[in-house]
């Protein structure tokens, strides 16, 4: 069927979803207890949404729409005080994290729904390798054409929120060397990777999309796994590169940042300089995507207009620096510092290699990132 059109929403509005951990404070291990948990948070109200994912050791939370900061945190940390104690009372902690330290993907079990079955089923043992944990950001566009603008501008800045984002040093018990080993296995999906280079909705609904749809090859865009993808439903563009941080507050400023760069490019576009994206932008993508998840912001990336080699944590501090009106103007002044602060000081991917090396064993890496969770 085709496309629907794309609904347009408030500009600079955003949203949160974080997938996260759900672990047995026995062994540190994951635990199926997805039905359970969702069980009991359906008794009482719940401030904002939470559903299922495509393993029962994980679950989704869903901020509500937002267009500052402080109310995003707010929400996040009602959600976070919510999720504590019901995971409490059902002996479960919550943590975020972009992989579980040590987990055995061949003991996941598939939630029973029937999306996920049939995800199961067309792409094997990724499905369960897919227990991992993301946050995606959600920013409101007025119209499809903005939503690809934006989509492609930001491809320059891909790197910043992978690396600012990184904490899943850890897979099957051993560090991988990589900040972000998770994108590792988004990759393995094929309609991973980038968007396609188009600038018109027309152009995309009518033209690629109608395409890719007759081929059979897709049904919808949920069949994307691209790094950032258009949501015409809800009128907005999706960030997926980010591991989910181990703090909502670091959730909350990875989408005030992604908010201040999209009113900086948006105002930019009026102006018609050299920001606006041409397909040649892509030629460096790749190897600065790989960069950011191997060296986090100790890595290089390549602009993509001047092809000058660039120190990642540098290009992060200036880009900040360059937001800081735009961050002001909408209430997200707070989230920009925060990430400052995390440029000068390092990552979740550090702070869990320096769990490891206190505690010296992967289990005292969960129970760490259990704890950083509740805010302790």
């Amino acid at each position: 069927m085709p496309l629907e059109p794309y609904t347009s929403s408030a500009p600079l509005t955003m949203g949160v979803e974080l997938e996260l951990q759900l672990v047995s404070l026995s062994d540190y291990d994951l635990t199926a207890s997805s039905p359970d948990l969702l069980h009991l948070l359906g008794r009482k109200p719940f401030p904002g949404n939470v559903t299922p994912e495509i393993t029962e050791s994980m679950i989704e939370i869903n901020s509500d729409v937002h267009t500052n900061h402080a109310e995003l945190l707010a929400q996040l940390q009602l959600i976070r005080d919510t999720l504590v104690q019901a995971g409490e009372t059902l002996n479960i902690g919550i943590a975020g994290g972009g992989t579980h330290p040590f987990q055995k993907w061949s003991e996941r079990r598939i939630f029973s729904k029937p999306r996920f079955k049939e995800v199961s089923e067309l792409y094997g043992y990724l499905a369960k390798q897919f227990t991992i944990f993301g946050q995606h950001v959600h920013i409101g566009c007025a119209s499809g054409d903005d939503a690809l603008y934006l989509l492609h501008a930001l491809s320059r800045y891909v790197p910043h929120f992978i690396a600012l984002s990184a904490s899943s040093p850890y897979v099957q018990g051993n560090d991988t060397l990589f900040n972000s080993a998770r994108l590792n296995s988004v990759f393995a999906f094929p309609m991973s990777g980038r968007a396609p280079f188009l600038l018109r909705w027309d152009d995309f609904a009518n033209g690629y999309f109608a395409k890719m749809e007759h081929t059979g090859v897709i049904k919808s865009m949920k069949d994307f796994y691209w790094d950032i993808r258009p949501k015409p439903e809800f009128g907005t563009i999706e960030l997926r590169v980010c591991d989910t941080p181990l703090t909502v507050e670091r959730a909350a400023a990875l989408a005030a940042y992604l908010q201040a760069l999209c009113r900086y490019l948006l105002e930019r576009r009026e102006l018609g300089t050299d920001e606006v994206p041409v397909e040649d932008d892509y030629l460096v993508y790749n190897y600065n995507r790989f960069q950011a998840c191997r060296f986090g912001l100790d890595g290089t990336l390549v602009h993509p207009k001047t092809y000058e080699s660039l120190s990642m944590r540098e290009d992060i501090l200036t880009t900040l620096r360059k937001m800081e009106p735009h961050g002001a103007a909408l209430g997200g002044s707070a989230g920009l510092a925060h990430l400052v602060e995390v440029t000068h000081l390092g990552s979740d991917a550090q702070y869990l290699r320096d769990q490891f090396g206190n505690s010296g064993s992967v289990e005292g890496v969960v129970d760490a990132a259990i704890q950083r969770f509740r805010g302790r």
